[in-house]
């Protein structure tokens, strides 16, 4: 379908609470491409449809380059382990910056298809990683948030003095020549 464009921290629609999806049906469809389109432009694991400024419950996550794309709607946590593990994450909406972040080993995730069939699934390592990034920002809560406040504001730093402003501004100009 197409590739949207990105919004970028600190815009305050990265901590929102995303809307829960009501309606499975084509437009809902339309999106999940989209948001699949602008994970594939992005080059990233994980997109949710907040990051494209809609105030919406849905993941695509594609954690294995190349792997098939799993699109999840209304997502919840309904399990995670005690076990914790700390790994590199960042955010497309925060470009070129990333920090270590714990978070539960293994989860089970309960959600709706684009159909509206529930499931649930288990998932572990990255791939648990990953969904927990993602509805955490379906929740209003930018992966900074998961830092120490001394490292959240030194990200934040980082990225005010400019940091990144040339990969925001190179991404605009390789959007636009697409």
């Amino acid at each position: 379908m197409t590739v949207r464009p990105l919004i970028f921290y600190p815009d305050p629609h990265l901590s929102l609470r995303a809307e829960s999806v009501t309606a499975f049906d084509g437009p809902l469809r339309d999106l999940a491409r989209d948001v699949t389109d602008t994970l594939d432009a992005a080059a990233a694991a994980g997109l949710t449809a907040p990051h494209l400024g809609v105030s919406r419950r849905l993941v695509v996550l594609r954690p294995e380059p190349g792997g098939t794309a799993g699109v999840y709607v209304n997502p919840w946590i309904v399990d995670a382990s005690p076990e914790r593990v700390t790994a590199r994450e960042g955010s497309v909406s925060m470009p070129g910056l990333s920090e270590m972040v714990e978070r539960a080993r293994a989860i089970r995730v309960r959600f709706r298809d684009l159909d509206g069939a529930e499931h649930e699934e288990a998932a572990e390592g990255f791939r648990a990683a990953c969904l927990q990034h993602e509805i955490d920002q379906l929740d209003g809560i930018f992966w900074i948030a998961r830092l120490s406040r001394l490292r959240r504001e030194r990200v934040v730093r980082r990225f005010a003095k400019g940091y990144v402003k040339g990969c925001v501004k190179g991404q605009a100009a390789r959007r636009a020549g697409s």
